[in-house]
This record gives C-alpha cells, structure tokens and sequence, in this order.
C-alpha cells in the first residue's frame, strides 16, 4: 500500500489506449475476444511505464490492450460496481487488501490451476501470501513496498547526528535537529503500523478471529508517537486530510530532517530543493522500540482477473508478461519500485538503484497484514483514533477501545475482543 489512502489516490482518471495487433488471434479460437482492457491504478508519475509495458506485453503476447488509469481512491467502489454487473475491465490493478475481499464476493478468477499459480517460487513470501484467500490464488503480484526512514544526509550530517535505530533515539537527536524541525509524523492508519507492529502489536489476530487492536502493546505505541510529538521533537498535521501533503511539502523543501514514507515517494522529493543532488537523500530501516526491532507494514499491488471476462486466456498471457522478471526491472529501474521477485533484485541495474538496494532488506522483513475480506476496512477507524490521540483529544487507550469496539459492531462482527 499498499496503503489506502496514500497520495497516489489523486491521480485524476484519464484513458491511454493502446493498441497492438502481434502476429496471432489472442486465442480467438477458444471464444477468447483477443482485446484486454486493464485498470490501472497507479500514480501519475508510475502510469506512463506501466502503460508502455503494458503494450510490449500485448505486441509480443499477439493480443490488444487498451490501459485505462483510474483514481486509487475510486478504483475499488468503481470496480465492484461494474463487476456485480458482469461489467469492468479483463485484469485490474488491486491493492493487496482487496484480493480477499474481490475474491469472497465472487468478482475475480480462481488462477489456481492456472499457469499463474503454477511455479510461484521465485515470489517473496509475504507479497505472495496477498494473493491467497481460503487457500486458492486470486491474483499475482505487482510490486511490493513498505514504509522506511527518509533523511536528508546534510542536515543529520552538520548536526552531527547518525540515521535513529529506535524512536528514544529520534527524541535525543531533537536538540541538535531542531526540536519540531526533527521528523514529521504523518497522521494516516498505515503510518501507525511502524509503531504498532514495532512494539510486539497487531489490528486482529486472524487465525484466532479476535480483536487486538487495543492492547495494551497497542496504547504504548501510539503513547510513544504521541511522545515525540509532546517532547517537540516532532510535528504533524492538526488537519488530516492535508497531513500527507504538509509531509511531503516539509521535506522536500527542507523545513523537517526525516519522515517516514514508502518508495513511491521518491520522485516527488527528487523535485524537491532538499534533494535537486538525489545523493542528498538518505533510506534507512524504520526506527523501532529497540534497535533493529522496527517493524514496517507490506503492501503493494496484484495483479487480477476479473470473472466473467471474455479474454480470459489472453488476460492470463497479459498478466504473466506484466509480472514476469524482464518487466520487474523495468519498473525497478526505470521508477524505483520493489519487485516481488527473488531474481530481479538479482539484476546488475536493479541492484544499481539506490532506492530499491535500501528498501531489499526492508520488505523482505516487512510484516504481514491480516489477509481477510475486511482488511481494508480496518483503517478507517484507525485513521480517526490515531489523529486524534496525535492531536491531543483522546488519550491511546479511550481511542483504541473506540476501535475495537468500530471493528467488532461494524467490521468483524464474529470476532472477539481480545
């Protein structure tokens, strides 16, 4: 996300139709249509690459493609809305939350069985494991990212100051960064989960279908993010729905030394005066309670099949191209973004790219979210508690029992209350 309710969301929806005629019927013959249409939900800064890709693929697979980029944040409504009318695009562009959900209402293909579900060895684990749902494969995956510490080099440097392992550490480093200028927490559920999961916690333990959300290594996280803030040591946003834009606008610019944020980041700060040297920006694990105890969140994107679809055989083809490893490091190299297989990260240009080398051993120790229909539902609760206990008005506890009891009436009603 990965995360769901990241700046990518913004990207207006606008049509790229691209057309390739190859040297076959795209399977005509086996009431295959030949013709794909593929939602793609990236970013604007991601979507011209993926669509070129996208027409490479159709060029060599002998079938068309027309790529259409829809919003992030309309993309699933919008998705389910056409699919409950047998309607929408051949493959889609998921977030790794929605491949359950999609899966139990029906609206994506079973691959199991499939040459997509076939060798998948060459896959990381945990970007893998968001394709499954009650032991089948409903997607393949794209990219796969997390959440790291950004810094700028120059300005830890003239303080004096080594990238923080541990948030006591983020709080010492405030009298020579400037107090508030330090890092910038941004106020968003997903940007808790470094916090939350560094401190030994989770949302919901899915295999014992309860709700865990307010434990107590819960409130302690969210008291010491509270902490960095009350020690001035940090900054946010009072207004949530401008906490990302003031994160990215305060580093880029300079204003703050660190945030914390995932790789789709980084063209927007290479724009930025901080970074007009792009050696200027720093990567480093995301700090945790204790030195290299930081845990930071996967998401990312799958690869899909919408059911019902009349191109079904040429969709598979298309998906198989899309995530093959010659497409991975494209868009390794050419974006930044984190392959979800072993032997990209094995290519000479891939492991060239600053970005991808810093974020290798981030995600393949990032930790998993609970896979289950109602994973993407578990952030709208959490985003209202977390801003508010950063903003003051709730202390972590009466927030996080606000949560749990969201999560239990609305969210996994059959789920106890750990």
């Amino acid at each position: 996300m990965r995360r769901t309710t990241l700046v990518t969301a913004v990207a207006a929806a606008s049509a790229l139709v691209l057309t390739a005629c190859g040297g076959g019927d795209g399977g005509s013959a086996s009431g295959d249509s030949g013709e794909i249409t593929f939602w793609d939900t990236s970013g604007p800064n991601e979507s011209p690459v993926f669509a070129k890709i996208a027409q490479d693929c159709a060029t060599k697979g002998g079938y068309k493609v027309k790529t259409e980029t829809v919003a992030f944040d309309q993309a699933l409504n919008n998705y389910r809305t056409a699919a409950q009318g047998g309607q929408g695009p051949d493959v889609f562009r998921a977030e790794v939350a929605w491949v359950p959900q999609l899966a139990k209402l029906g609206y994506v293909v079973d691959l199991t069985g499939t040459e997509l579900a076939g060798d998948t060895s060459d896959f990381l684990e945990t970007p893998l494991g968001s394709t499954k749902f009650d032991g089948k494969t409903y997607g393949v995956p794209q990219v796969t990212d997390s959440l790291a510490l950004f810094y700028n080099k120059k300005l830890l440097a003239d303080a004096g100051v080594e990238p923080p392992k541990t948030w006591d550490e983020v709080e010492a480093a405030a009298a020579k960064l400037g107090g508030e200028k330090t890092i910038f927490i941004n106020n968003d559920a997903y940007y808790a989960l470094p916090f939350i999961y560094g401190a030994g916690g989770d949302l919901v333990d899915a295999d014992a279908k309860k709700i865990v959300v307010n434990s107590a290594e819960n409130v302690k996280a969210l008291e010491t993010a509270k902490g960095l803030l009350d020690a001035k040591a940090a900054t946010t946003a009072l207004d949530p729905a401008n906490s990302y834009n003031n994160m990215q606008a305060a580093f880029t610019s300079g204003e703050v030394a660190m945030v914390v944020n995932g790789p789709w980041s980084v063209a927007d700060y290479l724009k930025g005066t901080a970074f007009t040297d792009a050696a200027n920006l720093g990567i480093a694990p995301v700090p945790g309670e204790t030195a290299g105890e930081g845990s930071a969140p996967v998401g990312g994107h799958n690869y899909t099949i919408r059911q019902g679809t009349k191109a079904k055989d040429s969709s598979i083809k298309f998906v198989a191209c899309m995530s093959g490893v010659e497409s991975q490091v494209a868009v390794a190299k050419e974006l930044g973004l984190l392959p979800t297989r072993k032997s990209a990260y094995e290519n000479a240009d891939v492991k060239a790219n600053a970005v991808v080398s810093a974020f290798e051993p981030v995600v393949t120790s990032a930790h998993p979210r609970a896979w289950i229909p109602e994973g993407g539902q578990l952030f709208d609760p959490l985003k209202i508690a977390y801003a508010d206990v950063l903003a003051g008005k709730k202390d972590a506890k009466t927030a996080l029992d606000e949560v749990a009891k969201s999560y239990k009436d609305t969210v996994v009603p059959e789920y106890t209350v750990g």
